[in-house]
Protein backbone atom coordinates (compact mmCIF):
# COMPACT_ATOMS: atom_id res chain seq x y z
CA UNK A 1 0.00 0.00 0.00
CA UNK A 2 1.32 3.41 -1.02
CA UNK A 3 0.56 6.12 1.53
CA UNK A 4 1.33 9.83 1.26
CA UNK A 5 0.43 13.25 -0.18
CA UNK A 6 -0.71 13.56 -3.78
CA UNK A 7 -1.96 16.46 -5.95
CA UNK A 8 -5.71 16.53 -6.27
CA UNK A 9 -6.78 15.37 -9.72
CA UNK A 10 -8.61 12.79 -11.69
CA UNK A 11 -5.64 10.44 -11.31
CA UNK A 12 -6.70 9.88 -7.70
CA UNK A 13 -9.90 8.09 -8.72
CA UNK A 14 -9.99 4.85 -6.70
CA UNK A 15 -7.54 6.10 -4.05
CA UNK A 16 -8.53 6.06 -0.37
CA UNK A 17 -8.83 9.29 1.58
CA UNK A 18 -6.42 9.01 4.56
CA UNK A 19 -7.88 11.80 6.69
CA UNK A 20 -11.37 13.23 7.06
CA UNK A 21 -11.81 16.54 5.23
CA UNK A 22 -14.54 19.21 5.18
CA UNK A 23 -16.08 20.48 2.00
CA UNK A 24 -18.47 23.30 2.89
CA UNK A 25 -21.10 21.79 5.16
CA UNK A 26 -20.09 18.23 4.37
CA UNK A 27 -17.49 15.98 5.99
CA UNK A 28 -15.84 13.35 3.81
CA UNK A 29 -14.75 10.62 6.19
CA UNK A 30 -11.36 8.99 6.04
CA UNK A 31 -11.45 5.69 4.23
CA UNK A 32 -13.73 7.04 1.52
CA UNK A 33 -12.85 5.77 -1.95
CA UNK A 34 -12.42 8.81 -4.18
CA UNK A 35 -14.52 9.20 -7.29
CA UNK A 36 -15.10 12.09 -9.69
CA UNK A 37 -17.80 13.69 -7.51
CA UNK A 38 -15.68 13.62 -4.33
CA UNK A 39 -12.65 14.94 -6.16
CA UNK A 40 -14.74 17.81 -7.52
CA UNK A 41 -16.11 18.60 -4.04
CA UNK A 42 -12.61 18.67 -2.57
CA UNK A 43 -11.38 20.93 -5.37
CA UNK A 44 -14.32 23.30 -4.84
CA UNK A 45 -13.44 23.45 -1.14
CA UNK A 46 -9.96 24.69 -2.04
CA UNK A 47 -7.93 21.53 -1.57
CA UNK A 48 -4.97 21.23 -3.92
CA UNK A 49 -3.20 18.32 -2.24
CA UNK A 50 -4.50 15.54 -0.04
CA UNK A 51 -3.08 12.50 1.71
CA UNK A 52 -4.26 9.24 0.25
CA UNK A 53 -3.61 5.53 0.35
CA UNK A 54 -3.36 3.58 -2.89
CA UNK A 55 -3.45 -0.19 -2.98
CA UNK A 56 -0.61 -2.17 -4.43
CA UNK A 57 -1.47 -5.02 -6.76
CA UNK A 58 -2.71 -7.90 -4.63
CA UNK A 59 -3.72 -5.76 -1.63
CA UNK A 60 -7.08 -6.69 -0.12
CA UNK A 61 -9.29 -3.77 1.06
CA UNK A 62 -10.01 -3.62 4.76
CA UNK A 63 -13.68 -4.56 4.53
CA UNK A 64 -13.01 -7.66 2.44
CA UNK A 65 -10.04 -8.68 4.60
CA UNK A 66 -12.01 -8.25 7.83
CA UNK A 67 -14.94 -10.21 6.43
CA UNK A 68 -12.68 -13.08 5.37
CA UNK A 69 -10.97 -13.33 8.76
CA UNK A 70 -14.31 -12.90 10.54
CA UNK A 71 -15.61 -15.94 8.68
CA UNK A 72 -12.59 -17.88 9.96
CA UNK A 73 -13.57 -17.01 13.55
CA UNK A 74 -17.04 -18.53 13.20
CA UNK A 75 -17.75 -21.34 15.67
CA UNK A 76 -20.79 -22.80 17.43
CA UNK A 77 -22.15 -20.32 19.97
CA UNK A 78 -20.61 -17.27 18.25
CA UNK A 79 -22.16 -14.54 16.13
CA UNK A 80 -19.82 -12.57 13.88
CA UNK A 81 -21.10 -9.12 12.88
CA UNK A 82 -20.51 -7.74 9.39
CA UNK A 83 -17.47 -5.55 8.72
CA UNK A 84 -17.63 -1.83 9.49
CA UNK A 85 -14.58 0.32 8.67
CA UNK A 86 -12.40 -2.76 8.54
CA UNK A 87 -13.66 -4.18 11.81
CA UNK A 88 -15.67 -7.28 12.71
CA UNK A 89 -16.92 -8.00 16.21
CA UNK A 90 -17.63 -11.41 17.74
CA UNK A 91 -20.60 -11.86 20.10
CA UNK A 92 -21.83 -14.72 22.25
CA UNK A 93 -24.95 -16.40 20.91
CA UNK A 94 -25.35 -18.57 24.03
CA UNK A 95 -24.48 -18.36 27.72
CA UNK A 96 -21.35 -20.27 28.59
CA UNK A 97 -17.66 -20.23 29.36
CA UNK A 98 -15.39 -18.32 26.97
CA UNK A 99 -12.25 -20.23 26.01
CA UNK A 100 -9.42 -18.75 23.98
CA UNK A 101 -6.46 -20.32 22.24
CA UNK A 102 -3.77 -17.91 23.34
CA UNK A 103 -1.08 -19.35 21.09
CA UNK A 104 -3.28 -18.87 18.02
CA UNK A 105 -4.30 -15.32 18.99
CA UNK A 106 -0.71 -14.33 19.77
CA UNK A 107 0.43 -15.81 16.47
CA UNK A 108 -2.28 -13.94 14.56
CA UNK A 109 -1.34 -10.63 16.16
CA UNK A 110 2.30 -11.34 15.35
CA UNK A 111 1.83 -11.94 11.61
CA UNK A 112 1.59 -8.28 10.65
CA UNK A 113 0.67 -5.06 12.40
CA UNK A 114 -2.17 -4.62 9.92
CA UNK A 115 -4.13 -7.44 11.61
CA UNK A 116 -5.24 -7.15 15.24
CA UNK A 117 -7.52 -9.29 17.39
CA UNK A 118 -8.48 -8.22 20.91
CA UNK A 119 -10.61 -10.35 23.25
CA UNK A 120 -11.99 -10.65 26.74
CA UNK A 121 -9.96 -12.66 29.25
CA UNK A 122 -9.90 -16.43 28.96
CA UNK A 123 -12.23 -18.62 31.03
CA UNK A 124 -14.79 -15.92 31.88
CA UNK A 125 -18.54 -16.58 31.90
CA UNK A 126 -20.49 -14.79 29.20
CA UNK A 127 -24.17 -14.25 28.47
CA UNK A 128 -25.88 -14.32 25.10
CA UNK A 129 -25.25 -10.99 23.39
CA UNK A 130 -21.97 -10.21 25.16
CA UNK A 131 -19.21 -8.85 22.94
CA UNK A 132 -16.24 -11.21 23.07
CA UNK A 133 -13.68 -9.94 20.57
CA UNK A 134 -12.94 -7.36 17.92
CA UNK A 135 -10.83 -7.94 14.80
CA UNK A 136 -9.54 -4.82 13.03
CA UNK A 137 -7.58 -4.27 9.85
CA UNK A 138 -5.32 -1.26 10.39
CA UNK A 139 -5.84 0.79 7.68
CA UNK A 140 -6.86 0.46 4.86
CA UNK A 141 -5.84 -2.86 3.35
CA UNK A 142 -3.67 -5.89 3.92
CA UNK A 143 -1.35 -7.71 1.57
CA UNK A 144 -2.90 -10.81 0.04
CA UNK A 145 -0.01 -13.00 1.17
CA UNK A 146 -0.37 -11.74 4.75
CA UNK A 147 -4.09 -12.34 4.68
CA UNK A 148 -3.52 -15.86 3.40
CA UNK A 149 -1.19 -16.65 6.32
CA UNK A 150 -3.76 -15.35 8.82
CA UNK A 151 -6.54 -17.31 7.15
CA UNK A 152 -4.62 -20.58 7.29
CA UNK A 153 -3.80 -20.00 10.96
CA UNK A 154 -7.42 -19.39 12.00
CA UNK A 155 -8.76 -22.24 9.89
CA UNK A 156 -6.27 -24.63 11.48
CA UNK A 157 -7.07 -23.87 15.15
CA UNK A 158 -10.23 -22.16 16.47
CA UNK A 159 -9.19 -19.01 18.31
CA UNK A 160 -12.44 -18.40 20.17
CA UNK A 161 -14.91 -20.96 21.48
CA UNK A 162 -17.81 -20.96 23.91
CA UNK A 163 -18.58 -23.97 26.03
CA UNK A 164 -22.34 -23.63 26.63
CA UNK A 165 -23.56 -23.96 30.20
CA UNK A 166 -25.42 -27.23 30.72
CA UNK A 167 -28.78 -27.29 32.57
CA UNK A 168 -27.41 -29.21 35.54
CA UNK A 169 -29.44 -29.98 38.65
CA UNK A 170 -27.67 -28.92 41.85
CA UNK A 171 -28.30 -30.18 45.37
CA UNK A 172 -27.49 -27.99 48.37
CA UNK A 173 -26.84 -29.26 51.91
CA UNK A 174 -26.56 -26.82 54.81
CA UNK A 175 -25.21 -28.12 58.09
CA UNK A 176 -26.22 -26.41 61.31
CA UNK A 177 -24.79 -25.72 64.71
CA UNK A 178 -27.18 -24.58 67.48
CA UNK A 179 -26.21 -20.92 67.37
CA UNK A 180 -26.08 -20.55 63.57
CA UNK A 181 -28.41 -17.73 62.61
CA UNK A 182 -31.31 -18.32 60.24
CA UNK A 183 -30.13 -15.30 58.25
CA UNK A 184 -26.89 -17.09 57.40
CA UNK A 185 -28.84 -20.07 56.07
CA UNK A 186 -31.13 -17.83 54.01
CA UNK A 187 -28.20 -15.88 52.56
CA UNK A 188 -26.43 -19.08 51.55
CA UNK A 189 -29.51 -20.51 49.84
CA UNK A 190 -30.19 -17.24 48.01
CA UNK A 191 -26.59 -16.79 46.82
CA UNK A 192 -26.35 -20.43 45.72
CA UNK A 193 -29.64 -20.35 43.84
CA UNK A 194 -28.53 -17.21 41.98
CA UNK A 195 -25.26 -18.86 41.00
CA UNK A 196 -26.98 -22.00 39.73
CA UNK A 197 -29.66 -20.11 37.77
CA UNK A 198 -27.07 -17.79 36.20
CA UNK A 199 -25.44 -20.89 34.69
CA UNK A 200 -28.67 -22.33 33.31
CA UNK A 201 -29.07 -24.81 36.17
CA UNK A 202 -31.77 -25.70 38.67
CA UNK A 203 -31.48 -25.99 42.45
CA UNK A 204 -33.31 -28.77 44.28
CA UNK A 205 -34.93 -28.00 47.61
CA UNK A 206 -32.04 -27.47 50.05
CA UNK A 207 -31.57 -29.93 52.92
CA UNK A 208 -30.55 -28.80 56.41
CA UNK A 209 -28.71 -31.25 58.67
CA UNK A 210 -26.76 -31.27 61.93
CA UNK A 211 -23.06 -30.52 61.48
CA UNK A 212 -22.06 -34.18 61.58
CA UNK A 213 -20.77 -36.57 58.88
CA UNK A 214 -23.57 -39.17 59.08
CA UNK A 215 -26.58 -36.86 58.44
CA UNK A 216 -24.68 -35.02 55.71
CA UNK A 217 -23.95 -38.37 54.06
CA UNK A 218 -27.65 -39.25 54.23
CA UNK A 219 -28.51 -35.92 52.60
CA UNK A 220 -26.03 -36.61 49.79
CA UNK A 221 -27.73 -39.95 49.15
CA UNK A 222 -31.16 -38.31 49.11
CA UNK A 223 -30.10 -35.60 46.65
CA UNK A 224 -28.50 -38.13 44.33
CA UNK A 225 -31.74 -40.08 44.34
CA UNK A 226 -33.59 -36.86 43.49
CA UNK A 227 -31.49 -36.45 40.34
CA UNK A 228 -28.74 -34.08 41.44
CA UNK A 229 -25.86 -33.68 38.96
CA UNK A 230 -23.66 -32.01 41.55
CA UNK A 231 -23.67 -31.61 45.33
CA UNK A 232 -22.86 -28.37 47.16
CA UNK A 233 -22.27 -28.46 50.92
CA UNK A 234 -22.31 -25.32 53.06
CA UNK A 235 -20.82 -26.24 56.41
CA UNK A 236 -21.78 -24.49 59.63
CA UNK A 237 -18.08 -23.85 60.19
CA UNK A 238 -15.18 -23.48 57.77
CA UNK A 239 -13.36 -26.60 56.60
CA UNK A 240 -9.97 -26.99 58.28
CA UNK A 241 -8.63 -30.15 56.60
CA UNK A 242 -9.55 -33.09 54.37
CA UNK A 243 -10.85 -35.09 57.34
CA UNK A 244 -13.24 -32.39 58.54
CA UNK A 245 -16.99 -33.02 58.85
CA UNK A 246 -18.18 -32.23 55.31
CA UNK A 247 -15.26 -33.85 53.44
CA UNK A 248 -15.64 -36.94 55.65
CA UNK A 249 -19.30 -37.12 54.62
CA UNK A 250 -18.33 -37.08 50.94
CA UNK A 251 -15.88 -39.95 51.51
CA UNK A 252 -18.51 -41.88 53.50
CA UNK A 253 -20.87 -41.48 50.53
CA UNK A 254 -18.32 -43.28 48.35
CA UNK A 255 -16.48 -40.22 47.10
CA UNK A 256 -12.94 -38.90 47.09
CA UNK A 257 -11.45 -35.51 47.92
CA UNK A 258 -9.38 -34.29 44.99
CA UNK A 259 -8.34 -30.86 46.24
CA UNK A 260 -8.58 -28.96 49.52
CA UNK A 261 -7.82 -25.28 49.12
CA UNK A 262 -7.54 -23.14 46.02
CA UNK A 263 -5.32 -20.20 44.94
CA UNK A 264 -8.29 -17.84 44.71
CA UNK A 265 -8.97 -15.27 47.41
CA UNK A 266 -11.67 -15.04 48.63
CA UNK A 267 -12.37 -18.73 48.26
CA UNK A 268 -9.19 -20.33 49.63
CA UNK A 269 -11.04 -22.89 51.77
CA UNK A 270 -12.99 -24.58 48.98
CA UNK A 271 -12.86 -28.37 49.07
CA UNK A 272 -13.47 -30.21 45.78
CA UNK A 273 -14.49 -33.84 45.78
CA UNK A 274 -16.18 -36.31 43.51
CA UNK A 275 -18.61 -39.19 43.96
CA UNK A 276 -18.11 -41.19 40.83
CA UNK A 277 -18.40 -38.64 38.03
CA UNK A 278 -20.52 -36.23 40.11
CA UNK A 279 -18.76 -33.19 41.62
CA UNK A 280 -19.23 -32.78 45.37
CA UNK A 281 -18.03 -29.40 46.60
CA UNK A 282 -17.68 -28.06 50.14
CA UNK A 283 -18.27 -24.33 49.79
CA UNK A 284 -15.90 -21.75 51.28
CA UNK A 285 -17.42 -19.38 53.82
CA UNK A 286 -17.45 -16.54 51.28
CA UNK A 287 -19.98 -18.47 49.18
CA UNK A 288 -22.66 -17.13 51.54
CA UNK A 289 -22.14 -13.85 49.70
CA UNK A 290 -23.17 -13.21 46.07
CA UNK A 291 -19.87 -11.41 45.42
CA UNK A 292 -17.36 -12.97 43.04
CA UNK A 293 -15.20 -15.60 44.76
CA UNK A 294 -13.55 -18.96 44.20
CA UNK A 295 -16.74 -21.01 43.95
CA UNK A 296 -17.65 -19.01 40.83
CA UNK A 297 -14.43 -20.14 39.12
CA UNK A 298 -15.28 -23.77 39.84
CA UNK A 299 -18.99 -23.61 38.97
CA UNK A 300 -18.21 -21.94 35.63
CA UNK A 301 -16.18 -24.98 34.64
CA UNK A 302 -18.55 -27.56 36.10
CA UNK A 303 -21.55 -26.17 34.24
CA UNK A 304 -19.49 -25.81 31.04
CA UNK A 305 -18.43 -29.44 31.20
CA UNK A 306 -14.73 -28.73 31.78
CA UNK A 307 -13.05 -31.59 33.66
CA UNK A 308 -11.81 -30.44 37.07
CA UNK A 309 -9.02 -32.01 39.04
CA UNK A 310 -6.17 -30.98 41.34
CA UNK A 311 -4.21 -29.42 38.48
CA UNK A 312 -7.21 -27.47 37.16
CA UNK A 313 -7.78 -25.76 40.51
CA UNK A 314 -4.04 -25.23 41.03
CA UNK A 315 -4.01 -23.32 37.73
CA UNK A 316 -6.54 -20.73 38.89
CA UNK A 317 -4.01 -18.60 40.76
CA UNK A 318 -3.31 -16.09 37.99
CA UNK A 319 -6.31 -13.79 38.16
CA UNK A 320 -7.34 -15.38 41.44
CA UNK A 321 -6.78 -12.30 43.62
CA UNK A 322 -10.26 -10.86 43.74
CA UNK A 323 -10.18 -8.62 46.79
CA UNK A 324 -10.99 -4.94 46.45
CA UNK A 325 -10.68 -5.06 42.66
CA UNK A 326 -13.17 -2.51 41.36
CA UNK A 327 -13.03 -3.51 37.66
CA UNK A 328 -14.57 -6.90 38.51
CA UNK A 329 -18.20 -7.37 37.39
CA UNK A 330 -19.37 -7.26 41.01
CA UNK A 331 -16.96 -4.99 42.94
CA UNK A 332 -16.77 -5.43 46.68
CA UNK A 333 -18.29 -3.05 49.17
CA UNK A 334 -15.87 -0.31 50.11
CA UNK A 335 -13.77 -0.90 53.21
CA UNK A 336 -11.35 1.43 54.94
CA UNK A 337 -8.17 1.82 52.85
CA UNK A 338 -9.18 -0.79 50.23
CA UNK A 339 -5.74 -0.92 48.61
CA UNK A 340 -3.92 -1.46 51.92
CA UNK A 341 -3.80 -4.16 54.56
CA UNK A 342 -6.58 -3.93 57.16
CA UNK A 343 -5.77 -1.63 60.06
CA UNK A 344 -5.85 -3.49 63.37
CA UNK A 345 -6.04 -1.91 66.81
CA UNK A 346 -5.33 -3.67 70.11
CA UNK A 347 -7.59 -2.56 72.94
CA UNK A 348 -6.19 -3.53 76.36
CA UNK A 349 -8.78 -3.55 79.15
CA UNK A 350 -7.12 -2.18 82.28
CA UNK A 351 -9.97 -0.38 84.10
CA UNK A 352 -11.09 -3.04 86.59
CA UNK A 353 -10.89 -2.81 90.38
CA UNK A 354 -9.09 -6.18 90.86
CA UNK A 355 -11.58 -7.17 93.52
CA UNK A 356 -10.41 -10.81 93.66
CA UNK A 357 -6.83 -9.72 94.34
CA UNK A 358 -7.73 -6.82 96.70
CA UNK A 359 -6.38 -4.77 98.22
CA UNK A 360 -3.61 -4.96 95.59
CA UNK A 361 -4.22 -3.96 91.97
CA UNK A 362 -3.25 -7.11 90.07
CA UNK A 363 -2.37 -5.12 86.97
CA UNK A 364 0.33 -3.26 88.88
CA UNK A 365 1.85 -6.38 90.48
CA UNK A 366 5.64 -6.29 89.93
CA UNK A 367 7.23 -9.10 87.94
CA UNK A 368 10.81 -10.40 88.39
CA UNK A 369 12.08 -8.20 85.53
CA UNK A 370 10.75 -5.07 87.27
CA UNK A 371 7.79 -4.46 84.98
CA UNK A 372 4.20 -4.36 86.13
CA UNK A 373 2.02 -7.27 85.03
CA UNK A 374 0.02 -4.93 82.79
CA UNK A 375 3.22 -3.61 81.21
CA UNK A 376 4.13 -7.13 80.08
CA UNK A 377 0.71 -7.52 78.44
CA UNK A 378 1.02 -4.14 76.72
CA UNK A 379 4.59 -4.77 75.56
CA UNK A 380 3.46 -7.92 73.77
CA UNK A 381 0.75 -5.89 72.03
CA UNK A 382 3.26 -3.21 71.01
CA UNK A 383 5.57 -5.89 69.57
CA UNK A 384 2.79 -7.40 67.43
CA UNK A 385 1.72 -6.50 63.90
CA UNK A 386 -1.10 -4.33 65.24
CA UNK A 387 -1.17 -0.74 64.04
CA UNK A 388 -2.21 0.85 67.33
CA UNK A 389 -2.51 0.03 71.03
CA UNK A 390 -5.18 1.64 73.20
CA UNK A 391 -5.30 1.08 76.97
CA UNK A 392 -8.64 1.54 78.72
CA UNK A 393 -8.20 2.92 82.23
CA UNK A 394 -10.54 3.38 85.17
CA UNK A 395 -9.53 2.20 88.66
CA UNK A 396 -6.23 3.85 89.74
CA UNK A 397 -5.86 5.37 86.29
CA UNK A 398 -2.93 7.54 87.31
CA UNK A 399 -0.95 4.55 88.61
CA UNK A 400 -1.78 2.53 85.50
CA UNK A 401 -0.51 5.30 83.24
CA UNK A 402 2.64 5.65 85.32
CA UNK A 403 3.35 1.91 84.97
CA UNK A 404 3.21 2.29 81.20
CA UNK A 405 5.16 5.54 80.94
CA UNK A 406 7.32 6.01 77.86
CA UNK A 407 5.36 3.67 75.61
CA UNK A 408 3.71 4.69 72.33
CA UNK A 409 0.02 4.14 72.97
CA UNK A 410 -3.25 5.91 73.75
CA UNK A 411 -5.04 6.02 77.10
CA UNK A 412 -8.83 6.20 77.19
CA UNK A 413 -10.73 6.56 80.46
CA UNK A 414 -13.89 4.46 80.94
CA UNK A 415 -16.01 6.92 82.89
CA UNK A 416 -18.33 4.26 84.36
CA UNK A 417 -15.82 1.42 84.70
CA UNK A 418 -17.26 0.38 88.07
CA UNK A 419 -20.47 -0.80 86.37
CA UNK A 420 -18.73 -3.75 84.68
CA UNK A 421 -16.61 -4.88 81.77
CA UNK A 422 -19.13 -3.68 79.21
CA UNK A 423 -18.26 -0.08 80.05
CA UNK A 424 -14.59 -0.72 79.27
CA UNK A 425 -15.53 -2.41 75.99
CA UNK A 426 -17.77 0.48 75.02
CA UNK A 427 -15.05 3.00 75.81
CA UNK A 428 -12.64 0.97 73.70
CA UNK A 429 -14.75 0.78 70.53
CA UNK A 430 -15.78 4.43 70.90
CA UNK A 431 -12.09 5.37 70.77
CA UNK A 432 -11.46 3.57 67.47
CA UNK A 433 -11.06 5.73 64.38
CA UNK A 434 -12.98 5.14 61.15
CA UNK A 435 -9.97 3.59 59.41
CA UNK A 436 -9.74 0.71 61.91
CA UNK A 437 -10.90 -2.55 60.32
CA UNK A 438 -10.86 -4.72 63.45
CA UNK A 439 -10.03 -4.60 67.15
CA UNK A 440 -8.19 -7.23 69.16
CA UNK A 441 -9.64 -7.03 72.68
CA UNK A 442 -6.99 -8.03 75.23
CA UNK A 443 -7.43 -8.49 78.97
CA UNK A 444 -4.80 -6.63 80.92
CA UNK A 445 -4.19 -9.58 83.25
CA UNK A 446 -3.08 -12.06 80.55
CA UNK A 447 0.66 -11.28 80.26
CA UNK A 448 1.66 -14.68 78.85
CA UNK A 449 -0.09 -14.12 75.52
CA UNK A 450 2.91 -13.02 73.50
CA UNK A 451 3.28 -11.11 70.23
CA UNK A 452 3.52 -14.31 68.19
CA UNK A 453 0.10 -15.44 69.41
CA UNK A 454 -1.38 -12.01 68.69
CA UNK A 455 0.07 -12.06 65.17
CA UNK A 456 -1.47 -15.46 64.50
CA UNK A 457 -4.89 -14.08 65.40
CA UNK A 458 -4.36 -11.04 63.19
CA UNK A 459 -3.21 -13.23 60.29
CA UNK A 460 -6.34 -15.39 60.55
CA UNK A 461 -8.64 -12.37 60.22
CA UNK A 462 -10.33 -12.24 56.82
CA UNK A 463 -13.96 -11.08 56.86
CA UNK A 464 -14.33 -11.76 53.13
CA UNK A 465 -13.62 -15.42 53.86
CA UNK A 466 -16.09 -15.49 56.72
CA UNK A 467 -13.42 -15.03 59.42
CA UNK A 468 -14.77 -11.86 61.02
CA UNK A 469 -14.32 -13.00 64.64
CA UNK A 470 -11.05 -14.71 65.51
CA UNK A 471 -10.79 -16.71 68.74
CA UNK A 472 -7.75 -18.56 70.18
CA UNK A 473 -8.20 -22.08 71.51
CA UNK A 474 -6.15 -24.60 73.45
CA UNK A 475 -7.18 -28.25 73.43
CA UNK A 476 -10.67 -27.28 72.31
CA UNK A 477 -11.25 -24.54 74.91
CA UNK A 478 -11.77 -20.98 73.74
CA UNK A 479 -9.71 -18.26 75.34
CA UNK A 480 -8.66 -14.63 74.96
CA UNK A 481 -7.93 -12.24 73.33
CA UNK A 482 -10.66 -12.12 70.67
CA UNK A 483 -10.43 -10.14 67.43
CA UNK A 484 -13.62 -8.43 66.21
CA UNK A 485 -14.39 -7.02 62.77
CA UNK A 486 -15.74 -3.47 62.90
CA UNK A 487 -19.22 -4.68 61.88
CA UNK A 488 -19.58 -5.77 65.54
CA UNK A 489 -18.52 -2.48 67.10
CA UNK A 490 -22.10 -1.22 67.32
CA UNK A 491 -23.22 -4.43 69.07
CA UNK A 492 -20.32 -4.15 71.52
CA UNK A 493 -21.23 -0.54 72.19
CA UNK A 494 -24.75 -1.69 73.16
CA UNK A 495 -23.57 -4.13 75.87
CA UNK A 496 -24.36 -3.72 79.56
CA UNK A 497 -23.06 -5.24 82.75
CA UNK A 498 -20.11 -7.57 83.23
CA UNK A 499 -20.82 -10.37 80.73
CA UNK A 500 -18.44 -9.21 78.01
CA UNK A 501 -19.04 -9.84 74.32
CA UNK A 502 -19.44 -13.63 74.38
CA UNK A 503 -23.14 -13.34 73.59
CA UNK A 504 -22.29 -11.58 70.32
CA UNK A 505 -19.91 -14.39 69.45
CA UNK A 506 -22.58 -17.02 70.16
CA UNK A 507 -24.98 -15.25 67.81
CA UNK A 508 -22.48 -15.18 64.93
CA UNK A 509 -20.83 -18.58 64.94
CA UNK A 510 -20.80 -18.75 61.16
CA UNK A 511 -18.30 -15.87 61.20
CA UNK A 512 -16.00 -17.31 63.88
CA UNK A 513 -12.52 -18.62 63.08
CA UNK A 514 -10.66 -20.58 65.76
CA UNK A 515 -6.87 -20.54 65.98
CA UNK A 516 -5.40 -23.44 67.94
CA UNK A 517 -2.51 -22.44 70.22
CA UNK A 518 0.22 -24.77 71.43
CA UNK A 519 0.19 -23.57 75.04
CA UNK A 520 -2.46 -22.51 77.51
CA UNK A 521 -1.48 -18.84 77.77
CA UNK A 522 -4.77 -17.82 76.11
CA UNK A 523 -6.67 -19.52 78.95
CA UNK A 524 -4.68 -18.06 81.86
CA UNK A 525 -5.54 -14.80 83.53
CA UNK A 526 -4.03 -13.75 86.85
CA UNK A 527 -6.84 -12.31 88.89
CA UNK A 528 -6.25 -13.91 92.30
CA UNK A 529 -3.47 -13.69 94.89
CA UNK A 530 -2.52 -17.33 94.33
CA UNK A 531 -2.36 -16.87 90.57
CA UNK A 532 -0.19 -13.79 90.95
CA UNK A 533 2.13 -15.66 93.29
CA UNK A 534 2.44 -18.48 90.76
CA UNK A 535 3.24 -15.99 88.00
CA UNK A 536 6.00 -14.39 90.05
CA UNK A 537 7.43 -17.83 90.77
CA UNK A 538 7.40 -18.65 87.06
CA UNK A 539 4.97 -21.57 87.47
Amino acid sequence: MIFGPAPLGDALTGAILAHSLKTGDRLIAKGAVLDAALIAALRAAGHDEIIVARLDPGDVPEAAAAARLGACLEAPGLRIAGPVHGRVNAFAAVAGLLRLDRATIDALNGIDEAITLGTLADAVPVAAGDMLATLKIIPFAVAAATLARATVLLEHTPAITILPFRPLIAGLILSRLPQLKDAAIRNTIDATRRRVLARSGRLLDPIETPHEPAPITEAITALRAAGADLILIAGASAVTDRADVAPAAIVAAGGVIERFGMPVDPGNLLCFGRIGAMPAIVLPGCARSPKLNGIDFVLDRVFAGVPIDHATIAGMGIGGLLKEFAPRPVPRAARPAPSAAPRIAVVVLAAGRSSRAAPANKLLAPLPDGRALLAMTVDHALASRADEVIVITGHQADLVQAALAGRTLRFVQAARFAEGMAESLKAGVAALTEDVSAALICLGDMPLVDATALDRLIAAYDPDEGRAIVVPTHRGRRGNPVLWDRRFFAAIAALDGDAGARQILAQNLELVAEVAMDDDAVLRDFDTKDALAALKDGS
